[in-house]
């Protein structure tokens, strides 16, 4: 978060930029080793202070809960309110640049973006298009998109003192498709879950902007993980697309033979890297080779996905498996054997889309 707080500074505007940290909590024996695993890698990399295992009873300091089994505090996490950096973003561009919206492109060649009403020619061109680069030739194959919907209560931060969440920190759960809730300046809470719809062949439609079974999981989540919640309204519901990619990992490139480069792949987690992203994206367009266009996120090998309609089929498999093993491990049961196995499918392809 280091850029956006730069730019915030330099530009004078208020992103709703919080750096409280981040809590990751387990919900379930089965998220147990998630918490773990997060502990032992910050060790091996002479981090431990990165992050730090957290008790049931240290956890409960931070944000109380008779769901949650234990924690680790990442410290180095942070919240803003990421409409008000888009627009932040797009008035210190337009100082410089002349912005051209709603102009629906229908193709990208090298050197030449077209749209319905013209032809832009440029030496360079990036294509940072998030979800709708499932639809992309170049990428459809390391991409596929998920729903991911929030809802968010009224104000209510005498309850917020009564679970001892007051410190600011964002929280995410031991899931696959997780929860993840935060709360905001006056005080409401934000419970997202990203257990959306799945696409095909990379449209993007109504599921994704009003899908209620999504809706009703966010605030069930919102209920069960917080129970002493249980009271609070539920004043707004809303969701879209992310672009998943085949390995839960952002990556950036270039188009073979073409000066196409591309960012994508930010599986729900862009304001983040969002910053660095940008920075390799430049150097990509200059033609700079250094320390990051040398990244993995530059460099590696994106798996492929299956080609439609597998990808859809398969995911869809796989997404409805992973979640009945969730909801059951919830409810201190095991997932039923079709249920586990459809879940194991990706690891068994070498491809890391599950935590199972």
């Amino acid at each position: 978060m280091l850029g956006v707080r730069a730019f915030a500074e330099r530009e004078g505007v208020d992103v709703w930029l919080r750096e409280a940290g981040m809590l990751r909590v387990s919900a379930a024996r089965a998220q147990d080793h998630g918490i773990d695993e997060e502990v032992v890698a910050a060790r091996e990399l002479d981090v431990p202070d990165e992050a730090v295992s957290l008790s049931a009873e240290e956890l409960a300091k931070r944000i109380s809960s008779p769901r949650f089994r234990k924690g680790v505090f990442l410290r180095d996490g942070a919240t803003i309110q990421p409409a008000r950096l888009a627009q932040s973003l797009r008035r210190a561009v337009a100082r410089d640049a002349r912005l051209h919206e709603h102009s629906r492109v229908t193709d990208v060649s090298d050197g030449v973006v077209t749209t319905a009403r013209a032809r832009v020619r440029a030496k360079d061109i990036v294509v940072g298009v998030n979800a709708a680069a499932a639809g992309w030739k170049p990428l459809r194959r390391q991409v596929t998109v998920f729903g991911s919907y929030v809802v968010l209560t009224e104000p209510v931060p005498e309850l917020l003192e009564q679970i001892n969440w007051t410190g600011g920190e964002c929280v995410f759960d031991g899931r696959m498709f997780l929860h993840y809730f935060r709360t905001t300046n006056d005080g409401r809470v934000l419970m997202g879950s990203g257990s959306g719809p799945i696409g095909f062949g990379g449209k993007i439609d109504e599921r994704f902007w009003s899908d209620r079974p999504t809706v009703a999981r966010a605030e069930k989540g919102l209920r069960r993980l917080l129970p002493d919640l249980a009271d609070a309204k539920i004043t707004h519901a809303w969701g879209g697309p992310i672009d998943v990619s085949s390995d839960h990992l952002p990556f950036f490139g270039t188009v073979p033979g073409t000066r196409i480069h591309y960012g994508a792949g930010y599986s729900g987690n862009g304001a983040g890297p969002s910053w660095l992203g940008g920075q390799i994206l430049a150097r990509l367009a200059l033609g700079v080779d250094d320390e990051l266009t040398r990244l993995p996120l530059v460099t590696r090998r994106v798996p492929k996905l299956p080609p439609e309609p597998l990808k859809r089929l398969g995911g869809g498999l796989v997404r409805a498996s992973i979640m009945a093993c969730e909801e059951a491990e919830e409810e201190g049961r095991r997932g039923s054997l079709p249920a586990r196995a459809g879940a194991a499918l990706p690891r068994l392809l070498g491809m890391s889309v599950g935590t199972r």
